[in-house]
């Protein structure tokens, strides 16, 4: 009953947000509060589980809006400017050299295997050179979670850790092996983003040309403007647009180095745990208002510049905390672990390896990185270990795809709603743009480690 209930309440939310028929926080929230009441519990044990989903997830919430709030002011201020002019003349203004220069860039910042240090590092630094070449912002998202995906195989990242402490094989024999295949991933995301920016600036070019012949035929001349970004700005972006003042009043050109130092010195301890993200951003926040907007109208006009995006993202951050809450604290989660294992026919078993490597992406979709490598990955590897099949192949099959080249679309992890916010795209259209790449990628990483012989294509 409770798996049943579980399939239907992950299917019914993916249908909701796939198609964009309600609000994301309508589908995160009000369908998992349904299903828990279903499945026969007390609005006050509902009332629990959401309370400790809420608490899992308040974190990352307010580091979500503490972290709009200072990339935007910083935006206001021109930070961005030079570095934006700089990487334009290195990359161009072709798409294909920045959609390439995009996902090297999430390759390097994904390097300490934290998904939301990635997203908070590449999207500001890259979105207003994409909207500023008229390039949509789903590609962009694309783009970085390719990058951020095939790193996420490291042997310090979530997935690869969570699968050595359940297999019991060091995360070093698991990693190496796959190293062949990662590089193939990596390979592989920058193909794909070269192919991204080539049909972007095939997209870009014909709507020039419709723009300027619909001016031509009105009597008017060409604009020469940039053309509008597709995928649309979504329900939450880096914001900035709604200024109280002009652009030119808002630039901080003084202050450049000193924006720049104070963003380096939060990344830096950002990346070295210095202290909560939340409270490094908090402190960045009131340090750049301070000094960039000083006085209490100029400051609040930043804040409310900005509020509107941060706190609909919040709101759906704060969602995907009750959806996590219920579906773990019922024991939805569990018994879809259990339920997924068991449907594997035994004669199938011999070959889990391969079954687990080209169900990992779409998998991302159903179970988190926790529910999969603690829940399902345990049951699977018992039931391979009566069939000859060792645990550490299927761990590695699984790192292939399960939460690592998957974790982008994954709406059981709470970065992804940091890349879909930050790029400012809708849930349904960046998982239905993404999906199909990530799929690919993860393809190749199995072709290489099967070749290779890093997992056995089927054991006797």
């Amino acid at each position: 009953m409770l798996s049943l209930l579980g399939f239907l309440t992950v299917g019914v939310i993916l249908v909701l947000l796939l198609t964009n028929r309600v609000a994301a926080v309508v589908a995160l929230a009000g369908v998992p509060v349904v299903a828990g009441f279903v499945a026969g519990f007390s609005p006050e044990e509902v009332g629990e589980f959401v309370g400790e989903g809420l608490g899992d997830v308040a974190g990352v919430t307010a580091m979500f809006v503490f972290a709009i709030a200072y990339f935007g002011v910083q935006r206001d201020a021109g930070m961005f400017d030079p570095i934006i002019d700089r990487i334009v003349r290195f990359a161009g203004n072709t798409p294909s050299t920045v959609c390439l220069a995009t996902t090297l860039l999430a390759c390097a910042a994904h390097l300490d295997g934290a998904g939301a240090t990635t997203f908070l590092i590449t999207i500001p630094a890259m979105l207003p050179i994409f909207d500023r070449l008229g390039m949509s912002r789903l590609v962009l998202a694309t783009c970085v979670g390719l990058g951020a995906g095939v790193m996420n195989l490291l042997p310090w990242g979530g997935p690869t850790a969570r699968a050595s402490t359940t297999t019991g094989v060091p995360v070093n024999d698991l990693w190496v092996p796959l190293i062949p295949a990662q590089i193939a991933g990596v390979v592989t995301a920058l193909v794909i983003a070269w192919l991204l920016g080539r049909r972007e600036r095939r997209r870009i070019a014909a709507a020039a040309e419709t723009t300027e012949a619909v001016a031509v035929g009105a009597g008017g001349g060409p604009t020469g403007r940039p053309v509008p970004s597709s995928g649309g700005s979504g329900s939450a972006g880096t914001g900035g647009e709604d200024h109280h003042d002009s652009g030119e009043d808002l630039r901080r050109p003084r202050l450049f180095w000193f924006n720049i130092a104070l963003t380096v010195a939060v990344v830096g301890c950002l990346v070295a745990a210095v202290a909560p993200p939340e409270m490094l951003f908090l402190v960045a926040l009131v340090i750049a208002l301070v000094v960039n907007y000083p006085g209490l109208k100029r400051q609040t006009a930043r804040i409310e510049a900005h509020a509107k995006g941060a706190m609909l993202m919040a709101t759906t951050l704060l969602a995907a905390g009750v959806f996590l809450g219920i579906l773990e604290g019922s024991g939805m989660i569990e018994a879809m672990a259990t339920t997924a294992a068991d449907a594997i026919p035994s004669g199938a078993a011999p070959a889990l390896p391969l079954i687990v490597g080209v169900l990992g992406v779409p998998l991302s979709l159903l179970f988190g990185p926790d529910a999969f490598y603690f829940g399902v990955l345990p049951v699977l590897t018992s039931v391979g270990e009566q069939f000859g099949v060792s645990g550490a192949a299927i761990a590695q099959a699984a790192l292939l795809g399960e939460e690592t080249v998957g974790f982008p679309i994954s709406p059981l992890t709470g970065s992804f709603y940091l890349l879909v916010g930050l790029s400012g795209v809708e849930i349904g259209k960046h998982i239905r743009h993404l999906i199909g790449w990530a799929w690919l990628a993860s393809i190749v990483m199995l072709a290489v480690a099967l070749a290779t012989g890093a997992i056995p294509v089927w054991s006797s």
